[in-house]
């Protein structure tokens, strides 16, 4: 329904329909646990060629699993472990052509060959983090960055 294609201006346009979708979803809602399931089937839905998208959750320190589509994942990740640790600890995009590049790369599921991870602040504070894996290798571009950056506003908006 929301492929993406290759085309950057039709990319474009599907972004900007998906994070429309996104609000509209989570207007009014307050369960976190419902917004970011649906953020996360809304995704995985939109998305090509990944093999798991999902949030992470700051509690007591550490990440641990939320909502998600994919295969089991890593329940909890510490401070600065891994690409999700990392984007905790800089409180930025971590955008990896090649996770195996990475240093410190916990491999969750082997397949994943690329990953981006969007840091989600309130008011500058780690709520957690969107985490994509996609099983190709450099499958995350500018564009996927930029908007995947405006999901998550949209998501923080909702979550306050």
């Amino acid at each position: 329904m929301f492929q993406a294609t290759t085309y950057s201006d039709d990319r474009v346009k599907s972004y900007e329909l998906l994070i429309k979708q996104l609000d509209a979803l989570t207007d009014g809602e307050k369960d976190e646990v419902a917004i970011l399931s649906n953020a996360s089937a809304l995704l995985n839905q939109f998305l090509t060629d990944v093999n798991w998208v999902g949030f992470y959750v700051w509690k007591d320190d550490e990440l641990v699993l939320g909502p998600f589509q994919g295969l089991p994942a890593c329940i909890r990740i510490g401070y600065g472990k891994g690409v999700c640790g990392t984007a905790v600890k800089e409180k930025q995009t971590q955008r990896i052509a090649d996770v195996h590049q990475f240093p410190g790369h916990i491999a969750c599921d082997s397949a994943s060959q690329s990953e981006i991870v969007v840091p989600i602040l309130i008011n500058d504070q780690v709520y957690g983090v969107l985490d994509i894996d996609s099983p190709n290798k450099n499958r995350f571009d500018e564009t996927d960055q930029t908007y995947l950056e405006k999901f998550v506003a949209v998501l923080e908006k909702h979550l306050q």
